[in-house]
């Protein structure tokens, strides 16, 4: 087990899957103290022991993070109780994604989105950054969406999400940073575990990209451990492009 990480807390939403499951167990790897959160308490007990197996420290906090400030505040609460009295990193990763078109999305799925997306891991940082102000520092990252800056014909309602916590990354790292607490982002690009043997449909989107390849949640990990290490403690308010190249080239066959 590496050290990266050693006698920090973390908090991690949405982490019994994907890419939040691979950011807890990347965490645990690198020896901090993890709460993985989620809405099932069975694919969250899968993740802590398989960690705890591996070694590492982890322990698990239902949460429904509907949008309310009194569900945000109830994680934050609970995952400070569990973690010893601090969190040291928060993770910002639940999150929701209906596969609609603008003029099939209808207003009650308009509000579970921004509500899921948005008011959740806003309220949620609202609950744990000033803490970490108290204590003396901490490090926020968010998860955007390469389609937040690079418009497709679908998901209009999800990509506004995303590019609402992408700003709200720059403003919390205005608001927090001067007290000692980094708040900066993660941008993936398409990111399945992959399924040996098959080739998911999603795939096609990163076709012409320098990657040439669908990302891997332990590519996204990877990404927060360095943004929640010291080898970061430079960087404040970046949305940092994990994407396959997605967004910055296109490669054209000869």
């Amino acid at each position: 087990m590496s050290t990266r990480l050693e006698g920090r807390t973390a908090l991690v939403t949405g982490a019994t899957s994907n890419i939040g499951r691979a950011i807890a167990e990347a965490f645990a790897a690198q020896g901090a103290h993890v709460v993985v959160s989620g809405r099932s308490a069975e694919r969250g007990g899968e993740v802590v022991d398989g960690i705890r197996a591996r070694g590492g420290r982890a322990d698990f906090v239902r949460a429904d993070l509907d949008g309310s400030a009194a569900a945000s505040r109830a994680l934050a609460d609970e995952a400070t109780r569990v973690l010893g009295g601090r969190i040291d990193v928060l993770v910002n990763n639940a999150g929701i994604y209906p596969a609609n078109t603008t003029a099939t999305a209808d207003e009650q799925t308009f509000d579970q989105v921004y509500a899921v997306n948005v008011k959740a891991p806003f309220f949620l940082t609202a609950a744990v950054a000033p803490a970490m102000v108290e204590a003396g520092g901490g490090s926020i990252i968010n998860l955007g969406s390469w389609i937040a800056r690079l418009g497709i014909p679908i998901s209009a309602l999800y990509s506004s999400t995303k590019g609402a916590v992408e700003t709200l990354t720059r403003a919390w790292a205005a608001e927090f940073g001067p007290h000692g607490v980094r708040v900066n982002a993660i941008s993936p690009g398409v990111v399945l575990a992959p399924v040996p043997g098959e080739e998911h449909p999603a795939e096609v989107m990163m076709k012409g990209t320098p990657a040439n390849r669908m990302g891997t949640p332990e590519d996204i990990a990877n990404a927060a451990v360095y943004l929640a290490a010291d080898e970061s403690a430079f960087v404040h308010g970046i949305v940092l492009d994990v994407d396959g190249g997605r967004t910055t080239a296109a490669v054209i066959a000869a």
